[in-house]
C-alpha cells in the first residue's frame, strides 16, 4: 500500500512503504475470522464500505479462538472501520467488480486505490507498476470497467506526483507521468458514480507548492473531484489542513480528502528518528489510530477523512517489520492501544481569531513550560500474518 514521507522534500526525498492490500497470501486460515458485518462505519456520516473479511477481521477471529480477548478487542477497532482497497491485480476488473457489487448490496461506497503507475515508488519498498504507458492505460480501463455503474471513490496513484516533483522518476517516465494521470482521471470519471482524488503527497514532503499545484493541474485535478493528502503518513489533521488549504487556494478552491488512519499522535519526532535509527515514515513506534472515516469533517473543503492506509499493514522491512504491505499484528495492536479509548474526535475547523484585547496595564509573569507528553509504550508481540506487497507513501 502507500507510504508518505515525513521528511520535507527539496530534491530527492524518500518515501515510506505502501500497502497494496486485497486478496493475498495471508498467514491466517482461509476461513478464519468472525466476519465483520459488511457495511459502513459508525454513524450516518460514514458512508464507506467495511470489508467484512479483511486482515484485521481475520486476526480478531484468530485471537478470539485463542482466548486473547483484550487483543481481539483492540484490533476489532480497526476491523470495524472502512479502509481502502488497493487494486493490485494484474487485471483488476473482476476484483473491482466483486468489491463494487458487495458494497452496493450493503448500501455503501468502497474506497479504491489505483496504484500501478509505471516506475512506481522509484525502486523503493513498493517498486513495480505497469510495464509501460500502454499497459497502464489498459489497466486503468479494466479497473474503471469493473466499477461500471456502481458508486466508488478512487484515490489515484499515491506518491506519483510527489515523486515526480522530487526528481526520482526516470526522465522518459517523468515526461509521460502527468499525462498518464490526466488520462486516468478522465477514464475513471467517465463512470458516472465514481469520485476521483489525485494524490498530492503530504504536508512534510513537497514544500514548493507552486510546483506541486502546477503538476496537479497537468495531472487533471481540475477534472477530478479534488486531491488526497497524507496517504499512509502520520501528519496530524490540523497540520494537513493548513497545508491542504494553501494548496487548495492555488487550485482555485479544489476540495480534498485526508488519510487519518494513523495520525492520532502525529509523526515521529526528530529525536525519535535519531533514537531508532530508521526513517520517520517507516513503521514508527508510538503512533495511534486517527479520526474514523467520515464526511462530517467540519471543513467545507475537506470532503472526507478516510483510512486509505490499512492500519496494521507494514510500511516496509524496518524496525523488525515484515515487507511492505504484509500484515503485522504487533503494529496493529500498537496503533489501537495508543489510541486509548478510541480514535480522536474529528478536529474542528479553525475559527477566525478574535479581535485583540487592549494590553493589560501590568504584564503577567510567564508561567512554567508545559511538561512533554509521556512516551508511548512499545507494542505487544503477536503472531504476524503475511499480506501482499503494499505501496509506500
Amino acid at each position: 500500500m502507500p507510504r508518505v514521507r515525513t521528511t520535507r522534500l527539496a530534491t530527492g526525498a524518500r518515501r515510506g512503504a505502501a500497502v497494496l492490500l486485497c486478496a493475498s497470501t495471508v498467514c491466517l486460515p482461509q476461513g478464519a475470522g468472525r466476519a465483520v458485518a459488511s457495511g459502513g462505519g459508525d454513524g450516518p456520516d460514514s458512508p464507506f464500505w467495511v470489508q467484512p473479511a479483511g486482515r484485521a477481521a481475520r486476526q480478531v477471529r484468530v485471537w478470539e479462538e485463542r482466548g486473547r480477548e483484550p487483543d481481539a478487542a483492540a484490533v476489532r477497532r480497526i476491523a470495524e472501520q472502512p479502509t481502502a482497497v488497493w487494486m493490485n491485480a494484474e487485471d483488476p476488473r473482476r476484483q473491482v467488480e466483486q468489491i463494487a457489487e458487495e458494497a452496493e448490496r450493503a448500501g455503501r461506497i468502497p474506497v479504491l486505490v489505483a496504484y500501478n503507475i509505471p516506475h512506481r515508488d522509484c525502486g523503493q519498498y513498493s517498486s513495480g507498476g505497469a510495464r509501460d504507458a500502454a499497459a497502464y492505460r489498459e489497466w486503468v480501463a479494466r479497473a474503471a470497467a469493473g466499477i461500471g455503474e456502481h458508486r466508488a471513490w478512487v484515490v489515484l496513484e499515491p506518491d506519483a506526483i510527489a515523486q515526480w516533483a522530487s526528481g526520482c522518476v526516470p526522465k522518459e517516465a517523468a515526461q509521460e507521468r502527468l499525462a498518464l494521470l490526466a488520462e486516468a482521471v478522465r477514464t475513471f470519471k467517465a463512470q458516472r458514480g465514481t469520485s476521483v482524488y489525485v494524490d498530492a503527497g503530504n504536508a512534510g514532503w513537497v514544500s514548493d507548492q507552486a510546483l506541486l499545484a502546477g503538476a496537479l493541474k497537468e495531472a487533471g485535478v481540475g477534472e477530478a473531484d479534488g486531491f488526497a493528502l497524507n496517504v499512509s503518513n502520520f501528519h496530524t489533521t490540523p497540520v494537513t489542513r493548513e497545508y491542504g488549504d494553501r494548496l487548495s487556494d492555488r487550485l482555485g478552491g479544489a476540495h480534498y480528502i485526508v488519510d487519518t488512519s494513523r495520525n492520532g499522535n502525529g509523526p515521529l519526532p526528530p529525536s525519535g528518528v535519531e533514537a531508532h535509527g530508521e526513517e520517520a515514515w517507516c513503521n514508527p513506534p508510538g503512533r495511534a489510530l486517527g479520526a474514523p472515516p467520515t464526511t462530517a469533517t467540519g471543513d467545507g473543503r475537506i470532503d472526507a477523512f478516510v483510512w486509505i492506509k490499512r492500519p496494521g499493514e507494514s510500511d516496509g522491512a524496518c524496525r523488525g517489520a515484515p515487507p511492505a504491505g504484509q500484515w503485522w499484528s504487533e503494529y496493529a495492536l500498537d496503533l489501537s492501544r495508543a489510541a486509548a479509548a478510541g480514535p480522536p474526535a474529528v478536529p474542528p475547523a479553525p475559527e477566525p481569531a478574535p479581535a485583540p484585547a487592549p494590553p493589560a496595564p501590568v504584564p503577567a509573569a510567564p508561567g512554567p513550560a508545559p511538561a512533554p507528553p509521556p512516551a508511548a509504550a512499545p507494542p505487544a508481540a503477536v503472531p504476524p500474518a503475511a499480506a501482499p506487497p503494499s505501496p509506500q507513501t
